[in-house]
C-alpha cells in the first residue's frame, strides 16, 4: 500500500475505534504505531513511539494543565463557587428572564474556575434549573440556558481545551487565553440579550421573579461570591501584564484558592486529598490523550495526509478555507466529542493554515467556539445529556434540545462576527505585555 492509503486507512480505523468507545488516546496511539510499522517497519515504529512521549512530557507548557485543574478542584471542593448564582440573581433577576440570565452570568464565572463545560452544566442543572422550574419558567428556556452557558467554560480562560489546541499547533497559551476573553464576554452578553428579548416578547416563557431575599441574605451571598472573581482577575491580570507564564498563573491561582479556603475554614486534609487525587486522575487522562495525538500527528505527516489535504484546498482563498473548515467542524461536532475532533483534525490542518497565512490565535478561538457549539448540538450534545441525567423525569430530551436551539443560533451569529472581525479576538492579545 502507498503511504497515503495507509494514512487514510488509519484515520478510518481511529473513527471506528472511537465509535466502539475505545479511549481516544489509546485509539490514536495504537493506530499510529501500527501505521508507522506498515510504512517503515517495526524498528522505526518502536523508535518513534519511544522518542515522542519522552520529548513531549518534557515540554514545560504541559505543566499548566495540572495547575489549572488543581485550582478548579480546590475552588469547587472548598465551595468557593457557592453563592455565584445567588449573587448574579441580585443584579439580574428583575429583568425579563432574569433567572436564566443570572445562570449565564454565574456559569461564566464558575467556568473560569472549573474549566469544564460538563462540570458547569452539571452544577447549574442542580442549582439553577429547579429554581427556574419552580418559578414556572419554560423548561426549554431553563435547561437550554444551563446547557449553553456551560459551554462558556471552554471559551473563557483558563481552558484546558485551549491548552490542548496550543500544544497541537505550537502556539502561545498565554496569547490564546487572552484572545478568549472578549469572545467569551460577547457570547455571554449575546445569550443574555436573546433571553431578555424573547421573554419581553413572550412573557409566558419566564414569569416575573419575586425576590424575597433580605438585605442580610444579599450581603451574605455577595460575601460568598467574591473570592472566585478575584482569583480569576489576578490570574488573567498576571497573564496580561506578562507577570506570569501559563504555568505560573495556574500555580498562583491554585495557591490563592487554597489560601482563601484556609482563611474561610474550608481547607482540611480530606478536601486537599480529594483535590490532589482528582487533579492527578484528570492530568493523567489528558496526558494520555496528548501523547496519542502526538504519535498520530507524526503518523499522518509520514503518510503525507497534510500534503494531500493542502492539494484539496489548493486555489481557495484563506477566508474560503476557514469557512469550509468551520462547516466541516460543525458537522463533526454533531456526532463526535470535542477533544476527539481537535486531536484528529489539528495535526492535519496546521500545515494548511500555515500555507494560507491564517493566524493561529484567531483560528484557535474559532475552533474553541465550534467545539462549544458541538457540546449542545444534537444528536450527541454532551451538556444536554448531563442535564437530562441530573434532572431525570422533570424534563425531556426534546425540551432541552428545543431550548438550546435558540442558543445555537446565537452561537452561530457570534461565530460569524468572530470570522468577519478577527480583531474581536486579536485586540486584547495585541495589548499584552510580552511574557518573560
Amino acid at each position: 500500500m502507498e503511504r497515503l492509503e495507509i494514512g487514510l486507512a488509519g484515520v478510518a480505523a481511529i473513527l471506528l475505534l472511537i465509535g466502539i468507545r475505545v479511549p481516544i488516546g489509546v485509539a490514536m496511539g495504537s493506530t499510529a504505531f501500527f501505521g508507522i510499522w506498515a510504512m517503515m517497519g517495526l524498528k522505526p515504529a518502536i523508535g518513534i513511539t519511544k522518542a515522542i512521549p519522552f520529548n513531549l512530557i518534557g515540554d514545560w507548557n504541559l505543566s499548566a494543565i495540572p495547575m489549572f485543574l488543581f485550582m478548579g478542584f480546590v475552588a469547587v471542593e472548598a465551595r468557593l463557587t457557592r453563592g455565584l448564582f445567588g449573587a448574579a440573581r441580585i443584579f439580574l433577576a428583575r429583568i425579563p428572564g432574569g433567572l436564566a440570565s443570572s445562570t449565564v452570568f454565574a456559569s461564566a464565572l464558575f467556568g473560569a474556575a472549573s474549566g469544564s463545560s460538563v462540570a458547569t452544566s452539571a452544577a447549574f442543572s442542580r442549582i439553577a434549573v429547579p429554581e427556574m422550574l419552580d418559578s414556572k419558567y419554560n423548561p426549554g428556556l431553563a435547561t437550554g440556558a444551563v446547557a449553553a452557558s456551560g459551554t462558556l467554560a471552554a471559551l473563557i480562560p483558563p481552558s484546558v481545551l485551549m491548552i490542548v489546541y496550543c500544544l497541537l499547533v505550537d502556539t502561545s497559551i498565554n496569547t490564546l487565553f487572552m484572545a478568549g476573553v472578549i469572545p467569551g464576554i460577547l457570547t455571554a452578553t449575546a445569550f443574555i440579550l436573546m433571553i431578555t428579548t424573547r421573554c419581553m416578547l413572550n412573557p409566558g416563557l419566564a414569569p416575573r421573579y419575586v425576590d424575597h431575599t433580605t438585605r442580610a441574605e444579599k450581603i451574605a451571598l455577595l460575601r460568598d461570591a467574591w473570592p472566585l472573581p478575584l482569583v480569576t482577575f489576578i490570574v488573567m491580570g498576571g497573564i496580561f501584564t506578562g507577570a506570569f507564564t501559563a504555568t505560573e498563573s495556574g500555580a498562583v491561582g491554585a495557591f490563592l484558592a487554597c489560601l482563601i479556603a484556609l482563611a474561610r475554614g474550608r481547607m482540611n486534609l480530606a478536601m486537599l486529598k480529594r483535590s490532589i487525587i482528582d487533579t492527578a486522575a484528570g492530568t493523567s487522562a489528558i496526558f494520555m490523550i496528548v501523547l496519542g495525538a502526538a504519535l498520530f500527528a507524526r503518523f499522518i505527516a509520514l503518510a503525507t495526509i497534510p500534503t494531500w489535504v493542502m492539494g484539496f484546498f489548493d486555489g481557495y482563498s484563506a477566508m474560503t478555507v476557514v469557512i469550509l473548515i468551520c462547516i466541516i467542524l460543525v458537522l463533526m461536532g454533531t456526532f463526535m466529542e470535542e477533544i476527539s475532533i481537535m486531536l484528529l483534525t489539528m495535526p492535519v490542518l496546521a500545515p494548511l493554515l500555515a500555507q494560507h497565512g491564517i493566524d493561529l490565535i484567531w483560528f484557535g478561538i474559532l475552533v474553541i467556539k465550534l467545539m462549544t457549539i458541538g457540546l449542545i448540538s444534537p444528536p450527541v450534545g454532551m451538556n444536554v445529556f448531563v442535564i437530562k441525567t441530573s434532572l431525570g423525569n422533570r424534563v425531556t430530551l426534546n425540551q432541552i434540545f428545543g431550548g438550546v436551539t435558540w442558543f445555537i443560533m446565537v452561537d452561530l451569529l457570534v461565530l460569524a462576527a468572530l470570522i468577519a472581525f478577527p480583531q474581536i479576538s486579536l485586540w486584547l492579545p495585541g495589548m499584552m505585555t510580552t511574557t518573560r
